[in-house]
């Protein structure tokens, strides 16, 4: 049966997206909010994490516990997240409780009570996140990396600063959310078994008459870059790495993403099998890629032991020297197998098609059929990645490095820098 995929975008600037699904008895919605970290004061950084921590806490008629009493009680399973540009509200439930789950959705973003004597305690919970990121030598070296690497303030940390956590106040959390939440640019995606004449009345109902002011500007600076260690005496070695790559909707697209495929997807990927399993050389080690509209990158991380990081580091970059030499065909047989499984569980997942929905919509400004994402990934072959690889090699890294000692750069970049 072909897709059911419907869109309106309301004259306050949100967009409604919605895709039926007969053969579930579920729906799940996606709000995507341009409210992210990028927007917070530079002197109160992870004021939109503490935002939506306390916009859950109460709103509409109910207080925190009604709330989330009212949630539970409809089975809906959700979610709130802050990345660099949206924040994220996501639940699934029952079809049949959607409508009533939207209802108490349009409080928690039109109507929060942002309760001042809550503040102290989200405020406690942030700083003890930030300060888990210690104990955490893979996330900290990831943390400096995406730092270094991105434009401030597409580089900035969702958990702020001590001292960024510290100025906030109660009058600076509801400015935060005067500024950074209204209709415009906001998605809301919906999948399941759904109505859509129903559900496109039902939200015009609740947030056809929601304003708000022009989106912040982002303005951003240059990037950091360049190659830093971070000395911590532990008994291994971090190491991440940043290059260059094309963005979500770029024509080579799915070749970069068959490239990173090749390095790190799976037990027979490249780097699992040559860093990790020939050589022994770390306990982890994988290639991922991220995105923003205009630009993306490849990240690479490995962990190991302090003796052996100087060869890791050498036999990594190696690695991603080595794709322009040539890739197999049973290397893209695979990545094609994974691909195509992913796009499948895509399919039978409301969630997951109501987060393709707003994604799509977000860096296309369409939705993409099945069958279009299909064809790309038949379409690709050892000479297309090959020929990605060698029009956006991996050059100008940027490297982070945290452990006891520095690694020596000279050789190791020789060609690649």
């Amino acid at each position: 049966m072909p897709q059911q995929i419907h869109h309106h975008t309301f004259a306050n600037g949100l967009t409604l997206l919605a895709e039926r699904m007969d053969h579930v008895r579920s729906a799940a919605l996606n709000f995507l909010v341009p409210a992210g970290c990028v927007h917070d004061p530079a002197d109160r950084l992870g004021a939109a994490s503490v935002l939506a921590e306390m916009i859950t806490r109460g709103a509409g008629e109910r207080d925190s516990r009604a709330l989330s009493l009212a949630l539970d009680n409809l089975g809906v399973d959700r979610d709130e997240s802050v990345g660099q540009l949206h924040q994220r509200f996501w639940g699934a439930t029952l079809a049949t409780n959607l409508g009533a789950a939207l209802e108490i959705y349009a409080d928690i973003l039109r109507r929060p009570h942002l309760p001042a004597d809550e503040l102290d305690a989200v405020k406690a919970l942030a700083l003890q996140d930030l300060q888990s990121l210690q104990d955490d030598p893979k996330a900290l070296v990831m943390v400096e990396l995406r730092r270094r690497y991105w434009p401030l303030p597409l580089g900035r940390d969702r958990r702020g600063t001590p001292a960024g956590l510290k100025r906030i106040t109660a009058a600076s959390v509801r400015q935060q959310y005067e500024r950074t939440f209204g209709p415009k640019d906001t998605i809301l995606s919906v999948a399941g078994n759904i109505e859509w004449p129903a559900l496109r009345a039902q939200v015009e109902r609740l947030f056809g008459d929601w304003t708000s002011s022009a989106a912040p500007a982002l303005k951003l600076k240059k990037a950091i870059g360049g190659r830093v260690h971070l000395k911590k005496d532990l008994t291994q070695t971090q190491i991440a790495v940043a290059y260059p790559s094309v963005p979500f909707g770029h024509p080579e697209y799915y070749a970069a993403q068959g490239a990173v495929q090749v390095l790190s997807g799976g037990m027979g990927a490249r780097l699992f099998t040559e860093v990790r399993e020939k050589r022994g050389l770390c306990y982890s080690v994988w290639a991922s890629y991220q995105t923003f509209k205009d630009r993306a990158c490849i990240l690479c991380y490995a962990g190991t032991t302090n003796e052996r990081a100087q060869e890791t580091l050498e036999v990594t970059l190696a690695e991603l020297k080595r794709l322009a030499a040539g890739v197999h065909e049973e290397e893209v047989e695979r990545v094609r197998a994974g691909l195509k499984s992913s796009v499948i569980m895509q399919e039978e997942s409301t969630s997951a098609r109501a987060g393709a929905l707003a994604s799509d919509w977000y860096y296309l400004g369409r939705v993409r059929p099945i069958e279009e994402i299909q064809a790309a990934i038949d379409a690709l072959s050892p000479a297309r990645i090959v020929a990605y690889v060698k029009k956006f090699p991996p050059r100008d890294l940027t490297v982070v490095t945290l452990g006891p000692k520095p690694l020596s750069w000279k050789r190791t970049l020789t060609g690649i820098v």
